[in-house]
C-alpha cells in the first residue's frame, strides 16, 4: 500500500504540475496542484490494494490505474468536490464538461501510477524465507466452475493475510463455459472463445495438468496417472464434475454423441455438415431420410438447446445444398416426461414446446430411448427411428474417479456431504459441484448448475479457511438467481427470481447475462465478434472431422 501511495503521489505531482502550468487547476485555488497530488496518493493506495504485491504485468497495473482514475474522477471531481464547495452534485453533461480537464488528468495520472507501481514492485527483493510453519496445503481436483471458483477465493483469502498453499489438478488446462456449448455445436461460436486457461483464471494458484489416478485418504495424498511424487494435502476439495451416463441401454454408449466438452461440440457440428454433404448426393429416398433425421434424447436445458441449435445450423446452411429440400430435415426430441424443461415453470415449458413445434421440430414425450444402433434409435414404446445422428443429453453421473473413494455415495455416484460441503466418513475431504450431493435447508438437493457450483466454490474456500483458524464452517445457502434456455431463432425463455421472460427479450437477457459471466474481457470481445459475424455472414460449412459414416468415439475418448 505504501508503494501504491508513493506511486500515486509521484504521478499526481507530475500530472498536477503539468495541469497547473496550463492553468487547468485555477478553479481549485492557488494550491490546486497539491489537492490533485493528495487525491492521486489515495488513488495509488487503492491501486496497491487491488493489484497486489506481485502484479501480473504492466498492462494489468496500467489498466487498473486507468479504471481507478476514472472512478476517482467520478467520486471526487464530479461528486465530492462540488459538495465541499457548497453546491449539490448534478452528474449532468454540463457538470462533466466543466471538469473535463480533471478527467484527462485523472486518467493520465492513474495510468502513470499503475506503471510506476509495477516497476517499483518488480524491483523489490523477494520476501526472505522465514522459519514459519509451512502453509497448510489444499488440493482442488477439477478445473470446472466449482474448482476454479474455489481457487480464486483462496487467492483472495491469501491477499487478506491467510496463508494457504493451494494446488489445482485438472485433466483439462482450460475452464469451459458450458452454457454456450450448444452454440459451438451449431457453428455460431468458435470453440476456443468459450474456454479460458485455468492458469490465467487462477493465476496465483499452483496448477497441475493431469488425470487423477487415485486418492489415498488415509495418507492424505493425491496420485496422478502420469506418475511422479503424489500431491499431499491437509484438505481436499473434490470438484471433478460429471460424465454422460448411459443406464445399460444396448448400443447407446457406442453410437450416441454427447455434448459435454469442446471436442463433443466440434464432432457434432462436423457430423451434421458431413451428413448434409452425403444427403446432397444420395439418390435413395429412404437413405436420404435417415441421413437427414436428427434425434436428441433429453428434454432438459442441454437437450432443448441442442435440438434448437441443430435446427438453426441445418437451415442456415441449406442454401449451400440445392438438392436438399428445406422440408426434408427432421428433428426429433425424445423426453421421458410429459413436458420439456422441468427446470422452468410449466408456463415457460409450454411456451418453449409451442415455439419449437411451430418450427417443425417433432417431440416424443413420455418416451425413452431404449436402444441404439449405427442406423436407428429404438424407443421404449416400440417405435424405431431411422437416423444417422443420435445425441444423448438424458443423463449424467459423477466422475468415475469418485468410485474409488470410501464412504457413502449418492444414487449417481455423488459424494454425500453435509450442509457445509464436508464429506461424510472422509476426513478433511470436501465436495462441490456436479460430483456432490449437497442438501438444502428443507432436505432437498441443490441443482448441478454453474451458478451453484461457483457459489459452492467460494463457500467451501471460506469454510476451509475457517476450519484452519479453529472456527466452525457455515452451512451453504444459495437461492437460484435465474435460469435461461436458448430456443434458437433469436428466441429464449427463462426467469429471474420467479419473474418469467420469453421471446426476443429473454434472448437478449440470455446473451447479456452469459456474456457478462464469461471469464476475461478478451473472451467477451471474441464472443461478441462471433455473434456479429454470425449475423452478417453465412455459417462456415468446412468439415475437419472424420467422414459421417465413421464410428463415433466412445464418451471421453475425444477429450484425451
Amino acid at each position: 500500500m505504501l508503494i501504491g501511495m508513493g506511486s500515486g503521489l509521484v504521478s499526481g505531482l507530475a500530472v498536477g504540475a503539468l495541469m497547473a502550468s496550463q492553468n487547468l487547476l485555477a478553479s481549485h485555488g492557488t494550491f490546486g496542484w497539491a489537492v490533485f497530488a493528495v487525491y492521486a496518493a489515495v488513488v495509488g493506495e487503492l491501486l496497491g490494494v487491488f493489484v497486489g504485491r506481485r502484479p501480473s504485468g504492466p498492462a494489468v497495473s496500467a489498466a487498473g490505474g486507468l479504471l481507478l482514475g476514472l472512478l476517482g474522477w467520478t467520486v471526487w471531481w464530479l461528486t465530492l468536490d462540488p459538495w465541499l464547495r457548497g453546491s449539490s452534485p448534478t452528474w449532468s453533461v454540463g457538470a462533466a464538461t466543466a471538469v473535463y480537464p480533471e478527467l484527462v488528468g485523472s486518467l493520465l495520472q492513474g495510468t502513470l501510477a499503475g506503471m510506476l507501481f509495477h516497476v517499483s514492485v518488480r524491483r523489490l527483493p523477494a520476501r526472505p524465507e522465514t522459519s514459519e510453519k509451512p502453509a497448510p496445503r489444499v488440493v482442488i481436483v477439477g478445473g470446472g466452475f466449482g474448482g476454479v471458483s474455489a481457487a480464486r477465493r483462496f487467492e483472495r483469502l491469501n491477499l487478506r493475510g491467510h496463508r494457504i498453499d493451494v494446488t489445482l489438478i485438472s485433466d483439462s488446462n482450460y475452464l469451459l463455459f458450458t452454457p454456450m456449448l450448444a452454440e459451438v455445436a451449431s457453428g455460431g461460436l468458435e470453440e476456443r472463445h468459450i474456454s479460458s486457461p485455468v492458469r490465467a483464471a487462477a493465476s496465483h494458484t499452483r496448477f497441475r495438468h493431469g488425470r487423477v489416478a487415485g486418492v489415498d485418504v488415509a495418507r492424505r495424498r493425491v496420485v496422478l496417472e502420469s506418475g511422479g511424487e503424489p500431491v499431499g494435502y491437509e484438505h481436499l476439495v473434490l470438484a471433478a464434475g460429471s460424465v454422460p451416463h448411459f443406464p445399460d441401454l444396448p448400443g447407446v454408449a457406442e453410437h450416441a454423441l454427447t455434448l459435454k466438452s469442446l471436442a463433443d461440440a466440434v464432432r457434432l457440428r462436423d457430423r451434421v455438415l458431413a451428413l448434409l454433404e452425403r444427403a446432397d448426393q444420395e439418390a435413395d429416398p429412404a437413405e436420404r431420410r435417415r441421413l437427414l433425421t436428427f434425434v436428441v434424447a433429453g428434454g432438459g436445458f442441454a437437450g432443448t438447446e441442442s435440438v434448437a441449435e441443430l435446427y438453426d445450423l441445418t437451415h442456415d446452411v441449406l442454401h449451400f445444398y440445392p438438392a436438399i429440400d428445406p422440408d426434408e430435415p427432421r428433428f426429433i426430441l425424445v423426453h421421458s416426461d410429459e413436458r420439456i424443461l422441468p427446470e422452468l415453470s410449466e408456463r415457460l415449458g409450454d411456451y418453449a414446446l409451442k415455439k419449437l413445434r411451430a418450427r417443425g421440430i417433432e417431440f416424443r414425450l413420455g418416451a425413452r430411448a431404449a436402444a441404439a444402433t449405427g442406423r436407428s434409435v429404438r424407443l421404449d414404446d416400440g417405435e424405431v427411428i431411422e437416423t444417422a445422428t443420435f445425441v444423448w443429453t438424458a443423463g449424467n453421473r459423477s466422475n468415475p474417479l469418485l468410485r474409488i473413494l470410501p464412504g457413502e455415495s449418492g444414487r449417481r455416484g455423488q459424494v454425500v456431504v453435509d450442509r457445509t460441503m464436508r464429506a461424510f466418513e472422509l476426513d478433511r475431504v470436501w465436495a462441490i459441484g456436479d460430483c456432490a450431493q449437497i442438501p438444502t435447508e428443507d432436505g432437498t438437493l441443490y441443482p448441478p448448475t454453474a451458478q451453484h457450483a461457483m457459489r459452492e466454490g467460494k463457500a467451501v474456500a471460506d469454510n476451509i479457511a475457517a476450519v484452519l483458524r479453529g472456527q466452525r464452517p457455515h452451512p451453504f445457502r444459495f437461492r437460484t438467481i435465474g435460469t435461461f434456455v436458448a430456443l434458437g431463432h433469436r428466441t429464449a425463455a427463462g426467469e429471474i427470481r420467479g419473474r418469467p421472460f420469453s421471446g426476443l427479450v429473454a434472448w437478449l437477457l440470455w446473451r447479456g447475462i452469459y456474456l457478462a459471466k464469461l471469464p476475461g474481457v478478451e473472451r467477451r470481445v471474441r464472443v461478441v465478434l462471433d455473434w456479429v459475424l454470425d449475423t452478417a455472414f453465412p455459417r462456415d460449412i468446412v468439415v475437419t472431422g472424420p467422414p459421417a459414416d465413421a464410428p463415433a468415439p466412445l464418451p471421453g475418448q475425444g477429450a484425451r
